[in-house]
């Protein structure tokens, strides 16, 4: 039993593809099925059903997967202590982030990660911040830039809070809503709502805060980029619902207003496994210093 055929165990299992776990490990499909069927003969056990358009795990495969993620975790981990006494870190780094990210101290870090361990290949993914959250748990990606209504960190996850907003309204300058002195969500729920999708942590606060208040406001757009929203919005076919960082680039054709009775606060976070390994470690020393945050020990 050899690492690599692990390692091409974890990728089909995690896809659900054979194609696709090819890509992802950069051979050809025909040497993935070669070295699952190496793995199967030499465990007794067919790991995978391929009867169906999707590759499943058997019972046996589903018995396996969590010890060959270990057993990769741990030789990872053996490369990664020579390399901390070496100085040198090397490896992988996978990095999400939040769609539609335009928070730029995110990829001044990256770059000043590769510019101080350019032995490690950076890969950089984009999904909604659920979807991210749970890959980092699953260990597919190492850490994520998410948005969150959460005030702590999921359970197995450490975070570190990057933005911490209120929620606002977002309307063109002669919208009704400008002519109140205080905007609550009741105001907000009399009109059509542009938004974020669920699965997002904008979205996640702006749905909770309406359900602590009984409102439920009718959800007209949806879009995963703030331009997007403030487009929509701007155009009179809704009323935006974004943070304050973030209406803050449409002040030109936009007129915000703090939701005053939303309580919950939209966060943006680096979340990461804890523990967690050097690769991570050195990339939060460059995310703080990015991002002017103080120093800290990870947790």
């Amino acid at each position: 039993m050899e690492l690599r055929q692990l390692e091409y165990f974890v990728a089909v299992a995690e896809e659900r593809n054979f194609t696709r776990a090819a890509e992802r490990v950069h051979i050809s499909q025909s040497g993935v099925s070669a070295q699952i069927r190496q793995l199967e003969r030499e465990l007794g056990a067919e790991l995978f059903d391929r009867s169906g358009r999707t590759a499943t795990l058997t019972v046996a495969g589903k018995a396996a997967l969590d010890h060959a993620r270990a057993a990769l975790a741990a030789a990872n981990a053996v490369e990664q202590a020579v390399g901390e006494v070496a100085h040198l870190i090397k490896g992988r780094l996978v990095v999400g982030m939040v769609n539609g990210c335009t928070i730029t101290p995110l990829f001044d870090a990256l770059a000043a990660f590769h510019r101080a361990h350019p032995g490690v290949e950076i890969s950089l993914l984009e999904d909604n911040s659920d979807v991210l959250a749970e890959s980092v748990r699953a260990g597919s990606v190492d850490l994520a830039l998410v948005g969150t209504a959460s005030p702590t960190a999921p359970d197995g996850l450490a975070e570190m809070t990057i933005v911490s907003e209120r929620l606002v309204a977002a309307v063109p300058p002669a919208h009704p809503l400008t002519e109140l002195g205080r905007v609550t969500l009741a105001d907000v729920a009399a009109y059509p709502i542009v938004c974020m999708p669920e699965g997002t942590g904008l979205r996640q606060a702006f749905d909770q805060a309406c359900a602590a208040r009984g409102c439920r406001p009718a959800i007209a757009f949806q879009a995963t980029a703030a331009d997007a929203i403030a487009a929509l919005a701007g155009r009179g076919l809704g009323v935006g619902v974004l943070s304050e960082s973030m209406v803050a680039d449409y002040q030109d054709r936009l007129t915000s207003r703090v939701i005053d009775d939303a309580e919950q606060i939209a966060r943006l976070a680096l979340t990461w496994r804890d523990p967690y390994g050097p690769a991570v470690r050195a990339f939060l020393t460059h995310a703080r210093r990015a991002f002017a945050l103080p120093e800290q020990a990870a947790s």
